[in-house]
Order: C-alpha cells, then structure tokens, then sequence
C-alpha cells in the first residue's frame, strides 16, 4: 500500500530507532507523488526506475530528525527532504554511466536496463525534478527558502567537484593518493551531501536560522566518513545481495576507497608497480582473477581491518561532536534518534 502524506505522518513513532523507516515512508511517498504530478513523457518509466528501488534513506531522515530536534515542524522540511533525495538518485544513474555498473539496489542499473542515451536524459531530468521542491515553499518564508536552496546548490557544486576529481585521479591511474587526499575527497564528494547538508537543512529550517552551522558541519563530516569507510568496507566483505552492487565492485572500478590506498601504502615495490599497471586499465579490461589478486593482496595486507579501525575511530569521533553540535537542540527525542544513527552508520551490512 501506498501512504498519502497525511497517512505517513500518522505513523506511530515509538522509539528514535524507529525514525529512519518513518521517515523513509514519509519521503518515499512524497517522491512518489511529486514525479506522478510530472508531464507523462517517453522517460517517465526510467526516472521513477530508482527512486522506487528504496535505499537507506539516510539523507533524508538525518535532515527531518535535525528539524525536529531544532524545534521545527516535519512538513516544513519535507520538501528538501525530497529535493535531496530526488538529487541523489540523479547523482546514482550518472555514476553508474561513469562506472559503468551492472546492478543497483539489486536489479539491473539504468543504462544496462534503458541504454546510456535514456539513462543520461533520465539522469538529467531527475536533476530538474530535484529543484522544483525548493521553488515553493510557502511555509518557510522567502529569505529562509533562498538560503536553504543556496545551501542545497552549493552541495551539489561540491559533491560534482568531488566526483571530478576520483574520475581525475582514476584517468590519470594515480597512486600516490594518501589518507588526507581521501578524506578532502570524501568530504566534497559523499559527507557534503550524505550528512552535512541534510543537517544544515534541518537545523536551518527548525531553527528558522538561528544556531550556528559550524559544530554540525564538523559533526557531519566525521559521521559522513564513517559512512563511507564503511561502505568502502561492505564492498570487500559484504554480502552483494544485502548491499544490492557487484561483488567487489569497487575494486574493478579502480576507485580509491580507503583499503586500496591502505593497499598501496603496504605494498612491495613489485605488488605496487603491478597495482599501478592494473590501475591504468579500463574496468572491462581488468579480468576476474585480477580484481581477485587484489582483495587478496587487501586480506594479506589487512587493508580491511585497517579501514574497518579508520571508520571504528571516526564514529567515536563523531559520538564526541555530537554534543556540541545539538547543543542548542529543542527536541531531546529527534537528538537522541540522529546520535543513534551514528550506531547504524557502524553496524550496517548493506
């Protein structure tokens, strides 16, 4: 069954762990209505194709509970709530294209299924869905919704800025990438928009603009991190079906995740110089056995258990700035339930 807006508010809430499937359901339904409101056109099957196909809902939920805890109504945010996830499904279907990929959320990706032709323009137009939330918002005020949509602008400038440079670093088969180089990339490309965005949203709109950005924008990037470290992690030791990818998929795509810089960092000078000429390739030209070779060298090399301390370490990070960053919060429960995921963001498997 599918909720209505008024039937998903409706929605009992015990517990804060039972915010991230209320919330999902909330926005779920929300994207639901806003892209059968769309024109009917040739892509309307493609465009609702990975919306409908439900992730974790993270994004989403972290910018509702931060309204709530600052004081703010639901339905206030639920507009950006949708705008940001409408932006990420837009960011999945070109990612997909770049990496050229065969599976999301267990079924086959938007090219594979549609082509590249109708997977870019489906890409392009969930991009444009994205923004039109943020043009009516009658419930925030002129100047807050300016703010919020500069806001949401600037973090889809930063995550483009972000992809660019791992495409940059990939084209160029560079190696000679070390921690800092990957956390400046996965603050611009996953932690703006996965977390800090979502927080400065929510706290913006329950706050109507009066705490201070900056101990969320700290508190963001650690558990923002985190989430990546960890999902660099599932990639290796996950299961497929759970995390709905290709095993190891990562690593065929040559993306510089923490265990392949870890890698790279622990390698003989042989194993480097084979790494290197298996970085130079294309995904399809790197064989099965070969991605084999590498999570093998990762195991022997404890690259896994190497990440899996870098990510244990930014979430007590993050459990340690979570107090100054809600300091000035209203709402003790929607606190609690955002401190909470900084749990699920360690102990997911997909």
């Amino acid at each position: 069954m599918t909720l209505t807006g008024a039937d998903a508010l409706a929605l009992p809430v015990r517990v804060p762990s039972d915010l991230l499937g209320y919330y999902d359901a909330l926005v779920a339904a929300e994207v639901e209505r806003t892209l059968a409101a769309a024109e009917p056109s040739p892509l309307t099957a493609a465009v609702a194709s990975y919306p409908a196909r439900r992730g974790k809902g993270l994004r989403p939920a972290l910018l509702l509970a931060t309204c709530e805890a600052f004081g703010g109504d639901v339905r206030d945010a639920l507009p950006v709530a949708v705008a940001l996830e409408l932006m990420h499904n837009a960011f999945l279907v070109h990612d997909d294209i770049e990496d050229d990929t065969d599976r999301r959320r267990g079924g086959p990706t938007l090219h594979r299924e549609h082509g590249v032709a109708t997977a870019v323009h489906a890409g392009d137009a969930l991009a444009v869905q994205a923004v039109l939330p943020l043009l009516d918002q009658p419930r925030l005020g002129a100047q807050l919704a300016r703010r919020v949509a500069r806001e949401f602008l600037d973090t889809v400038r930063r995550t483009l800025d972000g992809q660019s440079l791992e495409l940059a670093w990939r084209r160029a088969a560079t190696v000679d990438v070390d921690l800092d180089d990957y956390l400046e990339l996965v603050l611009r490309k996953s932690c703006w928009y996965t977390t800090i965005f979502p927080m400065h949203a929510g706290c913006l709109i329950g706050s109507r603009g009066t705490v201070a950005l900056g101990p969320l924008t700290r508190f963001g990037f650690l558990l923002g991190a985190a989430f990546q470290v960890r999902d660099d992690v599932l990639d290796l030791a996950g299961d497929p079906d759970r995390h709905g990818k290709e095993r190891w998929s990562d690593v065929r795509e040559g993306k510089r995740t923490l265990p392949l810089i870890h890698l790279i960092g622990a390698a003989s000078a042989e194993e480097r110089a084979w790494l290197h000429d298996f970085l130079a390739r294309a995904p399809r030209a790197r064989s099965d056995a070969e991605v084999e070779h590498v999570v093998t060298l990762m195991r022997e090399h404890r690259s896994v258990e190497a990440a899996t301390g870098w990510a244990d370490g930014l979430a007590l990070a993050a459990r340690a700035a979570f107090p100054t960053a809600f300091a000035r919060s209203v709402n003790a429960f929607h606190a609690r339930a955002i401190e909470q995921i900084i749990d699920f963001v360690i102990a997911r498997d997909g």
